[in-house]
């Protein structure tokens, strides 16, 4: 008898599921990643500061612990950002022409500018480049616009030559 892998049992089936199981599952799942890294980066491990402390080893309040080890902080910051705006499109995406699309749209515009802010506000003024933030959220609706564009491209047909209309002579042919 030949055992069948969890791997494989697991695996998307287009035989037995229907593309509307399959956007239902990744909804779930983007939903899931969108609220994780969105906590993550409204409370950062290690918390915030409660307190402020002068001095050469000092700290402000309300700003991340973490952020005192830079670079991890850097790597942390930049790939929560990149999971955040990659579920977020994901979301937009696969609710396209839902019925409240409008409001969904709103409402995640809201959560994201709301990340943005938290995320600036337990971050070091002086630490953190903003461009590096910018850009790891940018990157999952740039990649999936170069696709396009590509796919645009290289098409063989393009879509709007089936549109087009001969005209039709006097006697019945097409010219």
């Amino acid at each position: 008898m030949a055992r069948k892998s969890w791997f494989r049992y697991f695996q998307y089936d287009e035989r037995k599921e229907t593309p509307a199981e399959a956007r239902n599952v990744l909804l779930i799942v983007a939903g899931l990643i969108a609220a994780v890294t969105f906590q993550a980066g409204v409370n950062p491990p290690g918390g915030v500061w409660q307190d402020t402390k002068a001095g050469p080893d000092g700290h402000t309040a309300g700003r991340a612990i973490y952020s005192y080890k830079t670079k991890e902080f850097y790597v942390f910051l930049i790939f929560n950002t990149l999971a955040f705006s990659t579920s977020i499109h994901l979301l937009v995406s696969l609710t396209h022409r839902f019925p409240f699309h409008f409001e969904v749209i709103l409402a995640t515009a809201s959560m994201v500018v709301t990340y943005a802010s938290a995320v600036f506000a337990v971050t070091p003024d002086d630490l953190v480049k903003f461009r590096y933030i910018l850009l790891a959220a940018a990157v999952p609706f740039a990649i999936r616009f170069m696709l396009q564009v590509y796919t645009r491209l290289t098409m063989m047909d393009p879509p709007y030559q089936n549109q087009i209309v001969q005209p039709v002579q006097s006697n019945g042919e097409n010219a």
